[in-house]
C-alpha cells in the first residue's frame, strides 16, 4: 500500500536524523556536563522510539480485514499515537526530575564554540524534520506522523532553550542549565499532553469534517428525485477509513426498481469520490395537501423551540391515522420532554392522528 510505504520512509528518515542528533548532543552534554543538553538528547532518543513505533503501528494497520475485525486495523494508528503520547510524557517526567536535581545540586559546566554550533545545527534540523512530519502527516491522514512533527517543532523550541544557557554560561558564567531543563521538560510534558488528547477525541469519535459532510450532502441531494439527504454519519475505523450511511427523500410513488438503481448508483459514485463504503437509506415523502398542512403546523409548533435543530422523515400514513417524522436535537437539549411537548400540541390539533417521533442526534453538519 503506497500510504503505508511513504509513512514508513518518513519514519526513518526521521529516525536516521534523531539518532545522529543524540549522538553529538549527548556527547557534547556529557563533555561539558550539561543537564540541559542531556535532556535535550534524551527527548532526541525518545523521537526515535516513537518513529519506530509508528513503523510498527503502520505496518500492523495496513493489515487486511478478517472475519474477527471486519472493519480492518486502522484505528492501530491511533493506539500508536497513544503510545508515542506516553514516551513523550514518561520522557519530560524523567527530564524534570533530572533537571531539579541539577537546580539542588549545581554541576561545573564547561561550554565551548562546538556545542554552541551544534545546537544550532540541531535547531535547523528539528525545524527541517518537523515541518517534513507535519505536512506528509497531513497529506496522508497520519495521526502519528503530525505528532512526531509537533514534537519536533517543539524540540526545536526547546533547543532553543538549550542554547540560551550555552550562551549565558560562555558570556556571563551564569549556570541556568537545571532551570532550562525544567522549561524544556515542562514543554515536553505538554506536547505529550496534547497529543494524547488527540489521540483520545480520534478513539472515542469526533465529529465529521464540515466540508466533508457539506459536500457528501451536497452530492447526494443533486440527483434526480432526490428531495433532501438526511442523518448523514460518518464512522472512523483508522484515518483513511470511511463507513457512513445517510437517508435521502424521494417520491411516494417512486418504483422499487428505481429506488434500488439510485441507491446502487449513490453507493458507487460517493465511494468512487470519497473513498466511503456509504449505506443509503430511504424517506417517502408525501406530496398531498393534507399531509402539507400537517407538515406547516408542525413546523410553527417546532419553531418555538430553538433546540429543535431540523424536522425530516415526514409521512403521513392516512389508512393508519399516523404521521412518523424525526426531531434532530441539540445536544444540550432535554429531547424526551421536547418530544412530549410536541406530540400533545400536535395531538391537540389533530386527535384522530398518533404521532410516532424518532429523536435525532446532530451527527454532522
Amino acid at each position: 500500500m503506497e500510504r503505508t510505504k511513504k509513512i514508513v520512509r518518513t519514519s526513518i528518515t526521521g529516525i536516521i536524523v534523531n539518532v545522529i542528533l543524540v549522538g553529538f548532543k549527548a556527547a557534547i552534554g556529557f563533555i561539558s556536563g550539561s543537564v540541559a543538553i542531556i535532556t535535550d538528547a534524551m527527548n532526541n532518543l525518545s523521537d526515535v522510539l516513537s518513529s519506530t513505533i509508528t513503523i510498527v503501528g503502520t505496518k500492523l494497520s495496513a493489515r487486511k480485514p478478517d472475519k474477527k475485525h471486519p472493519y480492518g486495523h486502522g484505528r492501530i494508528e491511533y493506539v500508536t499515537s497513544a503510545l508515542i503520547s506516553a514516551i513523550v510524557l514518561l520522557t519530560g517526567a524523567l527530564s524534570f526530575k533530572e533537571s531539579i536535581e541539577k537546580i539542588i545540586t549545581p554541576a561545573e559546566v564547561e561550554y565551548g564554540y562546538v556545542s554552541a554550533i551544534i545546537i544550532v545545527a540541531a535547531i535547523g534540523a528539528k525545524i527541517a524534520l518537523g515541518i517534513y512530519f507535519k505536512k506528509t502527516g497531513k497529506k496522508l491522514s497520519s495521526g502519528a506522523l503530525e505528532a512526531s512533527g509537533t514534537d519536533a517543532l517543539s524540540d526545536a523550541l526547546l533547543s532553543g532553550g538549550t542554547l540560551v544557557a550555552v550562551i549565558v554560561n560562555m558570556i556571563f558564567g551564569v549556570k541556568i542549565e537545571g532551570w532550562v531543563g525544567v522549561v524544556i521538560s515542562v514543554f515536553i510534558i505538554r506536547t505529550g499532553i496534547q497529543i494524547i488528547k488527540e489521540t483520545l477525541d480520534s478513539i472515542i469519535g469526533t465529529r465529521a469534517d464540515k466540508d466533508l459532510t457539506e459536500e457528501i450532502k451536497a452530492k447526494l441531494c443533486g440527483y434526480e428525485d432526490v428531495y433532501g439527504c438526511y442523518d448523514l454519519a460518518l464512522h472512523n475505523y483508522g484515518p483513511d477509513r470511511l463507513i457512513g450511511s445517510a437517508h435521502i427523500e424521494v417520491p411516494e410513488d417512486m418504483p422499487a426498481s428505481r429506488v434500488h438503481k439510485l441507491t446502487r448508483k449513490i453507493a458507487v459514485d460517493i465511494y468512487q469520490q470519497f473513498g466511503i463504503v456509504m449505506t443509503i437509506g430511504i424517506y417517502a415523502t408525501n406530496e398531498g395537501e393534507k399531509a402539507k398542512q400537517i407538515r406547516e403546523t408542525l413546523d410553527g409548533i417546532a419553531a418555538n423551540y430553538p433546540e429543535i435543530l431540523q424536522i425530516h422523515g415526514f409521512y403521513l400514513e392516512e389508512d393508519q391515522k399516523s404521521v412518523t417524522f424525526d426531531l434532530v436535537m441539540d445536544f444540550k437539549a432535554d429531547g424526551q420532554a421536547v418530544c412530549a411537548d410536541i406530540v400533545k400540541q400536535m395531538t391537540e390539533k389533530y386527535p384522530d392522528l398518533s404521532f410516532n417521533v424518532v429523536l435525532d442526534s446532530d451527527y454532522s453538519d
